[in-house]
């Protein structure tokens, strides 16, 4: 038996990146996923791509109204046993440029749907019998980083509030922990032919020297979303290449 069969998880910004390449893995290992992202048509191929075990739901991190209607397709399929908070939005830029639609902006994606996501899925947990909730968030969230105080603050955020849940609701069988990625060879970091110059600085700044990949951090997510971690809560898990020590 596979180490997920007959679990159902629900992946927010499981379209691509870091989400995708969970969803790959959980699907090989059994599970089933139910994909929530704003980019419809990424999603739909995805979920077509790996079987009937994958659904694709539209998901505004930012709505409350279709986190419900998300967990709703997850409970549909079977016992909700597992939530990813994947989506995350990078948008770099120094204090003084840094206006207060793009900081919110950063707030409502990184930090509001975070809380959203958690909250939505407390009901369905406690149907199923408990659950692991998995927030990812960054390495700025366990240090300073420079140029890029919106992305920074709600990351911090994400940190403080996997903390606050995970107290909360240890004693209902509820487990969440956060990971904290360093820079990762996803389209998010290394997308734009503009920043490839950035990019190699930052290369040069981990201990390692290479960025990691997205199924190295979807290894470590899984191993979350399982038994394997069942004394794990409130944990706060860097993979970076030793960028943050």
């Amino acid at each position: 038996m596979a180490r997920f069969d007959h679990k159902v998880f629900l992946l927010s910004g499981g379209a691509r990146g870091l989400g995708e390449a969970q969803a790959r893995q959980l699907v090989a290992e059994g599970a089933r996923v139910v994909i929530g992202d704003v980019l419809e048509e990424r999603g739909r191929k995805l979920a077509a791509e790996l079987g009937p075990h994958c659904v694709f739901q539209p998901l505004d991190v930012s709505s409350e109204a279709q986190w419900s209607a998300a967990v709703a397709t997850a409970e549909s399929i079977g016992a909700l046993s597992g939530l990813v908070n994947n989506a995350g939005i990078f948008e770099p830029r120094p204090i003084e440029e840094s206006d207060v639609a793009h900081f919110e902006r950063s707030c409502r994606v990184n930090q509001l749907g975070t809380f959203l996501g958690m909250r939505a899925v407390v009901g369905a947990f406690e149907r199923s019998g408990g659950g692991a909730i998995v927030n990812i968030s960054s390495t700025a969230g366990l240090r300073g980083v420079p140029n890029a105080i919106a992305y920074t603050a709600t990351k911090w955020a994400v940190r403080g509030m996997t903390k606050a849940a995970a107290l909360e609701l240890a004693a209902r069988n509820i487990r969440v922990n956060s990971v904290h990625p360093g820079p990762i060879n996803t389209d998010m970091l290394v997308g734009r032919p503009e920043d490839a110059a950035q990019n190699e600085h930052r290369r040069l700044r981990v201990p390692m020297k290479r960025f990691g990949e997205k199924e190295e951090i979807a290894r470590l997510v899984l191993f979350l979303l399982s038994d394997d971690s069942r004394y794990m809560t409130g944990s706060e898990v860097a993979m970076d290449g030793g960028i943050s020590l």
